[in-house]
């Protein structure tokens, strides 16, 4: 895990890194069953079963450790992406594109604090000036961009932030519907996708010119 800036001090040894882990774990847990305005870092520090100290050893307040919550989940999620493109076909950005809202609903679903924090953006957590969707378009773009052969230059990131940005609000409001995300939004989402980055992403066919 990179560490956030968010983090005070990095954690060096094992043993203090698993305290790290015990941290994020409870403060997700807590984010589940009180939401992030009960949510406290002593109330943190007891379900972690750890002294006050340690949350303060690694966070100044509760903002700092849900800001690094996300990135947490941010790294899970792309790790969870570029398993699954392990078993798509190179230029396959169909099922690319697949695999990274796939990936993002079972986390929705079962990730815990995932459905309020997920990458940042559900919370005011860390910088206000900061914006975790070009995050998250940003790592998607360096993960996706080998996979499809492309360049990740501006226009990619472009691209892919306007599908991220899309996807969000489309999947906010599939959850607001139904707290397991409606699936006839879900499915309206992907097709939004498909059709926009295709676009950009289809290849266009070679014009063949005839000898004369």
């Amino acid at each position: 895990m990179d560490h956030p800036p968010s983090l005070r001090r990095a954690p060096v040894q094992r043993r203090s890194a698993e305290r790290l882990t015990r941290i994020l774990d409870a403060c997700a847990r807590l984010l589940d069953e009180e939401g992030y305005d009960e949510l406290s870092t002593r109330a943190v520090a007891v379900r972690a079963d750890v002294p006050i100290g340690s949350v303060y050893r690694f966070f100044g307040n509760k903002r700092a450790m849900v800001d690094a919550l996300a990135q947490r989940n941010l790294e899970r999620y792309a790790e969870r992406v570029a398993e699954r493109l392990g078993g798509t076909a190179a230029d396959d950005w169909r099922g690319a594109m697949d695999a990274v809202l796939d990936e993002y609903l079972v986390m929705k679903r079962t990730a815990p604090g995932f459905h309020l924090v997920d990458f940042g953006t559900q919370v005011p957590v860390g910088d206000p000036g900061a914006d975790p969707n070009h995050r998250v378009a940003d790592t998607l773009t360096d993960l996706l961009a080998p996979h499809l052969g492309r360049t990740p230059d501006a226009a990619l990131r472009r691209t892919f932030l306007v599908a991220v940005e899309s996807a969000d609000a489309l999947v906010r409001l599939a959850f607001r519907i139904d707290p397991a995300g409606d699936e006839h939004i879900i499915e309206e989402t992907r097709q939004l996708l498909r059709a926009y980055l295709a676009r950009v992403l289809d290849r266009p066919e070679r014009t063949q010119v005839s000898a004369p």
